[in-house]
């Protein structure tokens, strides 16, 4: 059974360290988020466990994710051994909006507007996460913007539209977005902002005795509410 893919990255270096925006493919993966809807599951994968992650783009009919054309997949795509990822079905949200408005906007900016929600931390926050070894908060943090980025493109699946704030104002400002080719429904409910109940049996990720012991293979959890819990 194919299913949709909603994913963000995060990088052990900056574009400082680097050299400059030229050189995404030097910026490095230390992580990667997850979001199947055909098994209502978050993944984690490090660096090292990527080739799982490959295994599920081959099995995909749609990636979602914010700003991937320009950055996400030139960062991923060198790691990547079949697959190519200008010839996967794509939902770049952000380029959505920009093609609609006429310019960018951040998914905090929007998150804020349509969620009623907002990020975690910024992007350096998880740099500073890898190098210093700090891998429960460069994971929560991930996992954080994939379903901050799945409950947006929910909304827009939903409502058709999207909202920002006009500069300067607490006005909200309307996006249409046109996603009506993405509406197919899966056997598992997705989790997030259109389903909040929690599940008691579920362990959150943030008790220190619940948490998982590391292993090779990429680490699943499953959504319910706000809370990341272990599969």
């Amino acid at each position: 059974m194919k299913d949709y893919l909603v994913f963000d990255l995060e990088t052990q270096n900056s574009f400082d360290d680097v050299g400059g925006r030229a050189y995404p493919h030097l910026l490095k993966i230390s992580v990667a988020g997850v979001y199947s809807y055909r098994q209502n599951k978050y993944f984690i994968f490090e660096e090292d466990q990527l080739d799982e992650f490959e295994e599920m783009i081959k099995k995909t009919e749609l990636l979602v994710g914010f700003n991937t054309k320009y950055f996400d997949n030139a960062v991923l795509q060198p790691y990547l051994k079949e697959v190519d990822l200008k010839k996967v079905p794509a939902c770049d949200i952000m380029e959505d909006i920009a093609n609609v408005l006429g310019h960018r906007l951040s998914l905090d900016a929007i998150a804020k507007a349509t969620l009623n929600t907002k990020k975690s931390g910024h992007g350096l926050d998880a740099i500073k996460y890898f190098k210093e070894g700090n891998l429960d908060a460069l994971k929560s943090y991930c996992l954080d913007d994939v379903r901050i980025t799945k409950d947006i493109f929910d909304f827009g699946r939903k409502y058709k539209e999207l909202y920002y704030n006009e500069k300067g104002s607490d006005k909200k400002l309307t996006i249409p977005v046109y996603w009506d080719d993405y509406n197919i429904e899966f056997k598992n409910k997705p989790g997030g902002y259109f389903s909040q109940k929690k599940n008691d049996n579920e362990k959150n990720l943030s008790g220190d005795e619940d948490k998982p012991k590391k292993k090779k293979e990429g680490f699943a959890v499953s959504q319910t509410g706000d809370n990341y819990s272990l599969f």
